[in-house]
């Protein structure tokens, strides 16, 4: 895990001369092959989206993963499989994203792609829209391929934190009373989003989402920086949810 100096301030705020390079400050959640103090704009971030067989990573299975891979805002490349779950697809999942068991009866397993998928990702600043959901499938998958590596990606590893461009759009939007859905923000951003529920073009659709929001100012500017901030909003956001829910 890297080390960074973010400001030489203690936490009441108070900036003390001459000692600022004696305090270093352990940043969780980031990737090791990433610089911490970079902006993290031109990195080169990988986009993830799933679809599934139902809605529980314990029980269910991934049957379509895309990887869209941006720089700078810009789409650079995109990684689509389709994948046979070994179990029947639910009628409400298919709804959802239209994909049937026939579709997937002669793709490969999850397990025969494991290892092409997680080499796309090396590298990489993992990030997707609601991220718990789709980081949940992708961990619980590789853990069913018994995939190992050495050196596994970012995405791969349960310590780095996956970029969420949600938690950014509820505070951008906070108050203003619309759906914080993938399709809603993207409307409201400007962003296409032609077949909502298909891995790619949902990923894409995020992707393009994060660089619109990276325009607010309240948007931080550093890779480390950005981690930090979306664990802090995190908190909160949790801690609403579960004040509304009393």
């Amino acid at each position: 895990m890297k080390l960074f100096d973010p400001c030489g301030c203690f936490p009441t705020g108070r900036h003390y001369p001459g000692i600022a390079h004696l305090i270093i400050v352990r940043v969780s959640g980031v990737a090791d092959e990433l610089d911490p103090d970079a902006a993290w704009a031109p990195m080169r971030v990988a986009f993830i989206d799933v679809e599934t067989t139902g809605t529980d990573p314990k029980l269910d299975r991934v049957i379509e993963i895309a990887i869209v891979i941006g720089e700078r805002g810009e789409v650079m490349t995109r990684h689509t499989w389709l994948m046979n779950p070994e179990r029947p697809i639910s009628k409400e999942s298919t709804e959802v994203h239209g994909i049937r068991d026939e579709d997937v009866a002669d793709k490969p397993t999850f397990a025969a792609l494991a290892s092409e998928i997680a080499g796309v990702l090396r590298g990489l600043l993992p990030a997707a829209y609601n991220a718990s959901f789709d980081r949940a499938f992708l961990h619980a998958e590789m853990d069913r391929a018994g995939y190992e590596d050495a050196e596994p990606a970012p995405a791969i590893r349960r310590k780095v934190t996956w970029i969420d461009p949600l938690v950014f759009a509820r505070e951008i939007f906070k108050g203003q009373g619309e759906s914080r859905a993938l399709g809603a923000v993207a409307e409201r951003l400007g962003v296409s989003l032609e077949r909502a529920h298909r891995a790619t073009d949902d990923a894409e659709a995020a992707l393009k989402v994060l660089y619109e929001l990276s325009k607010d100012t309240r948007m931080p500017l550093t890779y480390a920086a950005l981690v930090q901030e979306q664990r802090r909003l995190e908190r909160l956001q949790l801690d609403a949810q579960r004040f509304w829910r009393k």
